[in-house]
């Protein structure tokens, strides 16, 4: 056995180490890019370089601005409606996004990583091996990659790409914009929560603000703007606060007109037999707010069986013993985890490859998801109609932050119009979703977690605003493709908006900061949201009619991407088109009539200056003819001298007319590029498989725009300019394209 050097030994080893180590110059010479010890001579350098000359480093790979990280070439894609003829295309691997390039038909799929629900492998096949990946926003596709060792790449690549660990790799904080029209901190500052609570008249002599969560001490998932009873102590919204799960006191969410109001928290910690009094004062001091009824509600949403077995754990629900003028309701919302389940089932039953009448209404039936979406558009009804009524309630089901998030909104979406605006919704989600700690992170699979955190809760949001909007199309100022742009964003985690679990988590993160805000970049598309059937006058509470026949499959979100069953234009993009083409014509009209007035006054001047001698007709009636002094003119001149101002070799009455055209200011080439510059007809959007731009063909998710000028219809990237035309009378931008914008800028190409 060899033993340890010693201290001695072991400086000497070093020492002996160190002579034969070599040591470089100041600037060594370099072969290959590397060091060369000084002992190797300059000639074996030279012959090394002259017969081995250095090997050029592989040029980087670039796909529209992108580096490619790895590129597959005959890859098959397969669409399960059409598994016989694949297309064959190239797959590139960026940073952030797996895109398939089919060149024949010069279409393009784009995958972010974030989109990514899962990747699976298929067993192999005679073609390659298969990789199936599934997307958050309901996109199922499958590649057959040639080499298995190159599907066995791009899988543990995705593995690590499309869930980081750290949520500071989210793809928000290395997200920057294309364009200089998004600044960083553009939509931060849109929504401040007291500045809604103030639209509904809080604080006031009820209603008041609580400073204890300064520092998100009373409740870390709470926002710090509390709102709260007048009469409610400290020591009451302490022991509120320790009685309630995680924290979660009674807090105000809605203030209705009638004084009434929705306010929510989580479950007691009642246990079998446990009570609060600082509890039950603070309920008792929420329905005191309202003098218009005696008595509450406290609705908690789960199934009663739930919230008793909860009871085991030291949780449960309050004891109506203890709390006086207080009505219970169970409303039957199940949990997160059966959700889950219901919403796999769902996407099951859009993947068969073969569906049947049969298997597609029995497979929806047996996920539940319908009846899922129900009973939630029933709980928030239930609410909706007690607080029409003037009838305070406060709302929890078990944390506070997935069901009380769903029916507090939905209530007060069908309370109150503001609400079903655009800017409204925003506001909406920012104070019941955003503020009052709905876990965004965790139940959206942003980062690695538990599996079982994952729950569909925020798309059921969603879905439940669409059916109210199939029912009362003309209440909602935004139409569908608001609501899917905002689901596919708060998946894509592109912006930090929706980014942690609470409002400590986002101010942690300086999100404000370091990330874009989706209301930023959704403020510059606004035109692409607006609902043309929208009527701003109907204000009345929205009351669903919830019968099973009027619960619809919201086909437009779970089966988007399958081609063939969906219309070829939206109705909401015919309309808004007809009612743009339009608004052009009209604002062209006005200009037009304008110089029509103008022409009229010049015609007019003209003509007095024309008018001559007046003559006697053989009835001895004066006659001012017209011709007769044209003639007469004309005799004039022809008798004058050379040197009149108006015998002129070009001379005429038209030009004698166009001088007086300038003399009012007018140019005729500006007349001319005003009346070019809108455009009449607008193609149909019906007739433009492709954009005639970048080529991408149209499908029915990507949004046709016309051109105002040349009435062209190009995807939403190629007509991103916005431009004043001549021929419009308002002045105000228009959508144009990019050679129209140019054109209009007198900008050279």
């Amino acid at each position: 056995m060899a033993e340890p050097l010693s201290p001695s030994a072991s400086s000497s080893f070093k020492q002996n180490f160190d002579l034969v180590t070599p040591e470089f110059e100041e600037d060594p010479k370099l072969l290959w890019g590397v060091p060369v010890p000084p002992f190797v001579s300059d000639k074996v350098v030279s012959w090394v370089e002259e017969n081995f000359p250095s090997p050029s480093p592989p040029q980087p790979i670039e796909f529209r601005g992108l580096n490619v990280l790895k590129k597959i070439e005959n890859v098959r894609m397969i669409d399960r409606y059409n598994s016989k003829n694949p297309t064959v295309g190239v797959l590139y691997l960026t940073a952030t996004h797996l895109i398939f390039v089919d060149p024949d038909a010069n279409k393009e799929t784009w995958v972010l990583y974030m989109h990514i629900a899962g990747v699976e492998k298929l067993p192999l096949s005679t073609t390659g091996s298969p990789l199936l990946i599934r997307c958050k926003t309901f996109l199922s596709i499958t590649f057959v990659i040639p080499k298995e060792r190159e599907c066995h790449d791009v899988y543990t690549t995705l593995m690590k790409l499309y869930q980081p660990v750290n949520i500071k790799n989210l793809y928000c904080f290395q997200y920057t914009t294309a364009t200089k029209d998004l600044p960083k901190s553009a939509g931060w500052d849109y929504f401040k929560l007291e500045n809604e609570f103030r639209r509904m008249r809080a604080p006031n002599d009820q209603w008041a603000p609580c400073v204890l969560n300064q520092n998100y001490e009373l409740c870390d998932t709470y926002p710090q703007q509390l709102y709260v009873p007048v009469e409610a102590s400290t020591a009451m919204l302490l022991g509120s606060s320790r009685f309630r799960s995680k924290g979660r006191l009674p807090v105000l969410t809605y203030l209705h007109s009638n004084r009434a109001s929705i306010c929510r928290c989580s479950q007691p910690l009642s246990g079998f037999s446990a009570r609060c009094l600082e509890d039950e004062q603070m309920l008792e001091a929420i329905r005191r707010t309202n003098s218009n009824c005696g008595f509450m509600y406290v609705v908690d949403t789960r199934p009663r069986i739930n919230a008793m077995a909860n009871r085991a754990a030291g949780k449960g629900y309050e004891n109506e013993a203890n709390y006086e003028n207080i009505k219970f309701q169970f409303l039957g919302i199940e949990n997160i985890h059966t959700m889950r389940t219901s919403l796999q089932k769902v996407i099951e039953c859009c993947e068969q490859k073969s569906p049947t009448m049969n298997s597609f209404l029995g497979a929806l039936e047996s996920s539940g998801w319908l009846k899922h979406i129900r009973s939630i558009l029933d709980t928030s009804s239930f609410i909706a109609n007690a607080v029409d009524k003037g009838i305070s309630v406060v709302v929890h089901c078990s944390d506070g932050w997935d069901r009380t998030a769903q029916v507090c909104s939905l209530a007060a979406l069908m309370l109150d119009p503001y609400y079903r605006t655009i800017k409204g919704f925003q506001a909406l989600i920012e104070k019941d979703w955003l503020a009052f700690g709905h876990k965004f992170s965790d139940r959206c699979g942003h980062i690695q977690n538990d599996p079982k955190e994952v729950s569909p809760v925020f798309t059921q949001l969603l879905d439940c605003t669409w059916q109210l909007m199939q029912q009362r199309n003309d209440a909602f100022e935004f139409n569908e493709r608001f609501l899917l742009i905002l689901h596919d964003h708060v998946m894509s985690c592109q912006f930090g908006t929706f980014v942690g679990n609470c409002e400590k988590d986002r101010l942690d993160l300086r999100l404000a900061e370091k990330t874009f805000s989706l209301w930023g970049f959704m403020s510059n598309h606004l035109n692409e949201y607006i609902n043309p059937l929208y009527r701003p006058e109907m204000d009345e509470t929205i009351r669903p009619n919830l019968a099973p026949q009027c619960i619809k499959f919201w086909r437009g979100m779970y089966s988007r991407f399958e081609s063939g069953i969906h219309p070829r234009e939206p109705l909401d993009d015919l309309l808004i088109a007809s009612k743009d083409h339009s608004t052009s014509l009209d604002d062209h009209v006005q200009l037009l009539t304008r110089r029509i007035n103008s022409f009229k006054n010049m015609i007019s001047k003209s003509a007095k200056r024309l008018q001559g001698n007046k003559y006697v007709d053989n009835r001895g009636i004066e006659v001012n003819d017209n011709r007769y002094n044209y003639d007469k003119r004309l005799s004039e001149l022809s008798c004058a001298d050379d040197d009149h101002p108006l015998k002129t070799s070009n001379f005429s009455f038209s030009n004698l007319a166009t001088t007086e055209y300038n003399e009012n200011n007018v140019d005729v080439a500006a007349v001319t590029d005003e009346i070019n510059s809108v455009a009449i007809d607008w193609k149909p959007l019906r007739s433009v498989p492709n954009c005639p731009s970048c080529s991408i063909p149209f499908d029915q998710i990507t949004k046709k725009n016309h051109c105002w000028k040349c009435g062209e219809v190009f995807c939403s990237r190629c007509i991103d300019k916005t431009a004043a035309l001549p021929g419009h009378e308002s002045g105000n931008p228009v959508p144009v394209c990019r050679n129209c914008f140019r054109e209009v800028q007198q900008v050279s190409p």
